[in-house]
């Protein structure tokens, strides 16, 4: 059997908590898949929620 190999990086998002809804988040227009991932890491970041 194969083991598994452990993600590259480490790097981990946490959104346990959190109570903002997704329009919240992303507005209540249609977004771009490009500008719903802006929005996303810039929610990320200002919640400091990435370790």
């Amino acid at each position: 059997m194969a083991t598994k190999k452990a993600a590259f990086g480490g790097y981990t998002i946490n959104f346990k908590g959190c109570t903002d809804t997704v329009e919240a988040v992303f507005g209540n227009k249609p977004v771009s898949p490009s500008d719903m991932t802006k929005k996303l890491w810039a929610y990320v970041k200002k919640h400091r929620l990435a370790k």
